[in-house]
């Protein structure tokens, strides 16, 4: 599931498609349906929900690390609910994104669903009633002792589902982040060290396009060029430029500050050769499969590529390093475990939600290759999920999570879309780009200050 990520909630029609679904008679396949010890909230539930069906969906890829440590707590949840039937539906993600509102007024929903976070997504939803206040249970079952404050900016949302503040409308059990992927072979080879700041970054750029490689995978048509456009804005900035950006402490100028600087260094990376001029029409999935082949060198993207990386890619080595020249990246909370207000076994599902978050499920999150929020540090084996686990820590500590650039407002990930799909066939100037983009973006905040 690719990030994939970052359509905003839409109120459409249930689409007939959105009928994917996989019901997982004995989810992780790993023949141990052995109970998972302790867990608040789970102690004498064995009978709890006798006869009754949780239904579950969420839109990872098998080979994810969530949906491994997902299929694991699933395991536990039947072993510990043996007279509960479990339906898990894995969705895509533009299907839930798309038409969420719909099926969430409807009786066609899910008990527990995972769900993009921020304020156009789940804060969308929890404004319009559509969410179960968790506010509750995160306190007695102990989710909230177990996020740090950072993370659960994510979680809360107000009246006007803006996030950082209010009720809890929703669980993350990891966590996420963009980074750059590169080949460790391809770098070696023309003789490139990491780099450590944007200049080194922009010298070793140059030197593929000289040796006739056009260095970075990039897809336009969905979310990779879009957050380029938000990480190079990043390195010209501090944190209240994304307090102002994200939480409208300030109004945000496009045609001057980080973001005008942002959109004229992806125009400059686009002339010069960084990116190719084709790749305006490419998806996610078309980036990533380019770098798993080889076929470029460097990705800039997140954290929910890794596990598929390393089961992939078998013809060069590979590492990641931190975006230079920025104390900032794009990275929260992972996506969020929600509730839905319809929801007939709302018990059922939270305590789902207390197996997911218990160590031996974020061990094998954080050993499959994804961010835990819980997990032991000495039990994460793998050296390059190791330095994954430390990069996010590096970035969480130190307050540089910056989010991601769609979540402001509604709508605005379409926005964005267009807008560098533009930038990248250079149909738009900067200038061009950053005005189709102010005004979504300021009538969005505007709707919802007002509400």
């Amino acid at each position: 599931m690719f990030r994939h990520r970052y359509r905003l909630a839409k109120v459409a029609t249930v689409a007939a498609a959105l009928t994917v679904s996989l019901t997982l008679a004995a989810c992780g396949g790993s023949g141990d349906t052995g109970s998972a010890s302790g867990g608040s909230g789970s102690a004498g539930s064995s009978a709890a929900g006798e006869g009754q069906t949780l239904k579950l969906w969420h839109y990872e890829g098998e080979n994810s690390a969530m949906a491994i440590a997902w299929n694991k707590a699933i395991e536990t949840f039947k072993a510990e609910h043996p007279g509960v039937t479990v339906d898990v539906e894995r969705k895509a993600f533009e299907q839930i994104q798309q038409n969420a509102g719909m099926i969430l007024s409807s009786d066609e929903g899910p008990d527990i669903m995972e769900y993009n976070k921020g304020n156009a997504t789940a804060g969308l939803l929890a404004s319009q009633g559509l969410l179960t206040d968790l506010t509750e249970p995160a306190e007695s079952r102990g989710w909230a002792d177990k996020l740090s404050a950072s993370l659960q900016t994510t979680a809360r949302y107000d009246q006007r589902g803006v996030m950082g503040s209010g009720n809890w409308y929703g669980v993350p059990n990891y966590g996420e982040y963009v980074m750059v992927y590169y080949n460790k072979d391809a770098f070696a080879a023309n003789g490139i060290q990491i780099p450590t700041t944007l200049p080194e970054f922009t010298t070793a750029l140059d030197t593929f396009v000289a040796a006739g490689t056009t260095p970075i995978c990039m897809a336009g048509a969905e979310y990779p060029a879009g957050q380029l456009w938000y990480q190079l804005a990043l390195t010209q900035a501090d944190r209240s430029f994304v307090d102002d950006y994200q939480l409208y402490k300030n109004p945000v100028d496009f045609q001057n500050g980080p973001t005008a600087k942002g959109a004229q260094m992806f125009a400059d990376w686009v002339q010069k050769g960084y990116i190719a001029g084709d790749s305006a029409s490419l998806k996610a999935e078309d980036m990533g499969t380019a770098f798993i082949g080889g076929k470029c060198p460097i990705m800039v993207s997140g954290s929910w590529w890794f596990g598929r990386l390393k089961d992939e890619i078998t013809t060069f080595d590979w590492g990641t390093f931190l975006f230079p020249g920025s104390t900032l990246s794009l990275g929260s909370s992972g996506n969020l475990w929600v509730v839905p207000q319809a929801s007939e076994n709302k018990e059922l599902a939270y305590d789902f939600i207390d197996i997911t978050m218990r160590p031996e499920i974020q061990n094998l999150l954080g050993n499959s290759g994804g961010i835990p929020v819980a997990a032991d540090p000495s039990a994460i084996t793998d050296p390059k999920t190791a330095e994954l686990i430390k990069n996010f820590n590096t970035i969480s500590q130190n307050d540089g999570l910056a989010f991601y650039p769609d979540w402001p407002v509604p709508g605005f990930y379409d926005v964005l879309v267009a807008a560098f799909q533009s930038s990248i066939n250079q149909s738009k100037t900067p200038a061009e780009v950053m005005d189709s983009i102010q005004g979504p973006y300021t009538e969005g905040v505007a709707t919802i200050q007002a509400g």
